[in-house]
């Protein structure tokens, strides 16, 4: 394996928290129904192609972009639409698709000799595989008449209890490589494939991409720091990534013909008894993953994603379109007095010096939703930058985005982040501001106004 790039950094924060997931694939329990909600796919408008009751097969659309309706989003399973959630001013929260035992599927006949990017971009939106493709900047799905500077993908989350994709992923090298090759016909330079330092796994065989490395703490995983690192997003620039999953369902996909949604999960943190991964699909029921894998008490916060990014869902949720990641902790509704006193309660993780935590706990912590703190304003500390590996200062940012400076947003980066890789800061910063949700708006913004 030739390296073009090792990425390392030492500003973040590795944290080691107790409920890590066993390193054995299980499959799923059956579920009744399947859900896709529009709020996972950012800056997209749905238009319904489905009403309630209507039979859709695997892969039949459900909606699509109003803006581009060339982008459409498809049932992950055969069944019947029960229910469209709507939210305030009708907006659609949720599709709900009962489950069929007639597990109908629409087949699409691929010509293997045509490998230009026309007919490529043609299959993955006419199949449904389009909405994995995410642009820079802004996180958003990729416009398909755009051509990309350069693809990413890379395959070393280190989010908290982060799955492994080399053994995830283990059984599905053939389609991975298959998703490279189809990928590198839609960029003129070759997919940039970041890989463990220490542990690159099967990675370090696939073939025709430059292989990057990565080391160092959260968020040293995130793609925002590598393309910073190898190919800066300068104006007009447009970078595309996919994750390592959904290189395998796109490769899948064309020696099938059939829209694949292969999920595999970790169900996993210090409120669930026996952590467990699943290979399933995307949109699955998460009340038979949890009866599965037993919850240690009722007073627990289910999180969609991992701690740091992901949302607060119900025993009745269903699984976000991209996540790899189901979390349970308990939740933190106490008051710990007198918790500011060293030695006191010093179970609980803490990345401040004045905390005596790291002498202890170092083969993991348990960790609950306490924000042991509350909302006040920000002070130039330097904490943010101390877990913030860019070339960006996020303090000042932050405060761009709250007054809505369209120029200095411009300047301070806007372009080169997404909201999760401002997780650790929500974290680590003291002010307990939502972070995440200010750069979020932050990007809705330049949408709006810059586009």
């Amino acid at each position: 394996m030739k390296l073009i790039k090792a990425i390392q950094t030492r500003r973040g924060a590795q944290l080691k928290l107790n409920g890590a997931a066993e390193k054995a694939l299980s499959t799923a329990p059956p579920s009744s129904t399947f859900a896709l909600n529009p709020d996972d796919f950012f800056g997209l408008t749905p238009k319904l192609s489905v009403k309630e009751g209507d039979t859709v097969k695997k892969g039949s659309p459900l909606f699509f972009d109003k803006k581009n309706p060339e982008i459409i989003v498809v049932s992950p399973i055969a069944g019947s639409v029960e229910q469209i959630h709507r939210g305030p001013k009708r907006k659609i929260e949720s599709i709900i698709i009962k489950a069929s035992s007639n597990q109908g599927v629409i087949k699409w006949t691929i010509d293997e000799e045509k490998r230009d990017s026309n007919y490529l971009k043609k299959m993955l939106l006419q199949g449904g595989l389009w909405p994995f493709i995410q642009q820079r900047p802004y996180g958003i799905i990729a416009n398909p008449a755009d051509t990309p500077k350069a693809i990413f993908v890379s395959t070393f989350p280190t989010s908290p209890l982060a799955i492994d994709y080399d053994f995830t992923l283990q059984y599905d090298q053939e389609d991975f490589q298959n998703g490279i090759d189809i990928l590198n016909n839609l960029v003129d330079t070759p997919i940039n494939l970041g890989v463990s330092k220490s542990s690159p796994g099967f990675f370090e065989k696939i073939q025709h991409v430059n292989h990057y490395s990565i080391s160092g703490p959260h968020p040293a995983g995130n793609v925002s720091l590598h393309i910073q690192e190898i190919s800066p997003i300068n104006s007009g620039d447009r970078i595309w990534t996919v994750n390592p999953e959904d290189v395998v369902n796109i490769g899948r996909f064309f020696k099938t013909g059939e829209f694949s949604g292969q999920r595999t999960i970790a169900v996993c943190g210090n409120g669930i008894r026996q952590p467990k991964y699943f290979v399933t699909s995307l949109g699955v029921e998460l009340a038979p993953l949890l009866e599965n894998v037993g919850l240690v008490h009722e007073n627990v916060r289910i999180i969609n994603g991992d701690i740091l990014t992901g949302n607060k869902v119900s025993v009745k949720g269903h699984l976000g379109y991209f996540n790899t990641l189901v979390t349970v902790i308990p939740e933190g509704n106490h008051y710990r007095m007198l918790g500011w006193l060293p030695f006191k309660d010093n179970g609980i993780l803490s990345l401040s010096n004045t905390s005596f935590s790291r002498l202890f706990g170092r083969k993991g912590f348990d960790v609950d939703t306490n924000l042991n703190g509350e909302e006040r304003a920000m002070v130039v500390t330097g904490e943010m930058e101390k877990v913030f590996p860019f070339d960006i200062y996020p303090m000042q940012l932050l405060k761009a985005c709250l007054v809505e400076n369209i120029e200095k947003m411009e300047a301070l980066g806007i372009y080169e982040v997404v909201p999760e890789d401002f997780g650790l800061i929500d974290y680590a910063n003291t002010s307990k501001i939502e972070s995440q949700e200010i750069i979020r708006k932050g990007i809705e913004l330049m949408i709006k106004e810059v586009g």
